[in-house]
């Protein structure tokens, strides 16, 4: 299974619709917070359609009524709240927005894959067996790159993406 994470996307909507269109191949969507406005969200469910799309909130996602309206017109779309475990293609993985958290919870030994954004900074890691994936921005604006990450849990590997 073939799982594509982004984060960070605050508003840009086309480096989103550029990612998105290198997503063809991954099955699963995880969104590690800061769509920031409720418009991302039509972007997100017509962009990967057909697919599950995983979604946890981060700190300047600010208008959550709207955002969970829109996101209920797309079936495969799943808001979270501030965090999410998942079970897929065999593994755990636990999803926060905050780099801090997901680093606490990589601690705990629970999770196969740890999956967050907030600092914008990209990072593939592990902490003992647990990966930890932070697949930077999507904006590009604050670190001046535009990533994403893909893993795969046939090989448990991890990739960059840059846009």
């Amino acid at each position: 299974m073939q799982v594509a994470i982004i984060s960070d996307i605050h508003d840009h909507i086309g480096n989103l619709k550029t990612a998105l269109k290198l997503t063809k191949e991954a099955d699963v969507l995880i969104c590690c917070g800061d769509l920031c406005s409720p418009f991302i969200v039509k972007e997100l469910g017509e962009g990967f359609p057909d697919r599950d799309i995983h979604i946890v909130f981060g700190n300047n996602d600010g208008d959550l009524f709207r955002i969970t309206n829109k996101a209920n017109e797309y079936p495969n779309m799943k808001l979270h709240g501030e965090f999410a475990e998942l079970d897929l293609g065999g593994q755990k993985f636990g999803i926060s927005h905050f780099d801090n958290i997901g680093r606490a919870m990589s601690e705990s030994e629970v999770y196969d894959v740890i999956c967050f954004g907030h600092n914008h900074q990209f990072e593939i890691s592990k902490n003992g067996d647990t990966l930890i994936i932070n697949p930077g921005e999507i904006m590009g604006g604050l670190t001046g790159n535009t990533t994403f990450a893909i893993y795969e849990t046939t090989t448990h590997e991890a990739k960059r993406l840059d846009l």
